[in-house]
């Protein structure tokens, strides 16, 4: 049995300050080497939320404006996934000084953070299933 840990990581940005989120975990993110950690994926809301009435998929169906502050809420604005080889490699992570003196920096631009544990599911055991049909194609 492995003392291996993965995490997912949702966070939502200040309003306004997406990119500021980005920025700020590039530098925290560079830290998890330090500690024997590595990013399994990392990804970026590439769209912008949109407040206005227009192309606003719940304004489609409602006819009714959104507002941009509940709007938000809807989606973070980056997924991460880690993993660390043990719990003492996270504790060491999360007091890392080099982190904790960004501390005021997220505050500023990280408004809301979810973070739980994971299991890596190999892909063949999806590509592999017998009768696999593929995902219908998204319409908006």
């Amino acid at each position: 049995m492995t003392d291996e840990i993965t995490l997912c990581c949702l966070l939502w940005a200040r309003p306004g300050r997406e990119r500021d989120l980005t920025a700020y975990e590039d530098r925290v993110l560079e830290l998890l080497a330090d500690h024997g950690a590595t990013v399994v994926e990392r990804v970026i809301r590439d769209q912008p939320v949109d407040t206005t009435d227009q192309g606003s998929a719940a304004s489609r169906t409602t006819g009714r404006a959104v507002d941009p502050a509940a709007r938000t809420d809807d989606h973070p604005v980056e997924v991460q996934v880690y993993r660390f080889p043990d719990q003492g490699a996270l504790e060491r992570y999360l007091a890392d000084p080099h982190r904790v003196a960004l501390a005021a920096e997220r505050d500023r631009v990280i408004r809301r953070t979810e973070l739980f544990p994971v299991r890596p599911r190999p892909r063949a055991d999806v590509l592999s299933r017998p009768n696999r049909r593929p995902f219908p194609a998204f319409t908006g």
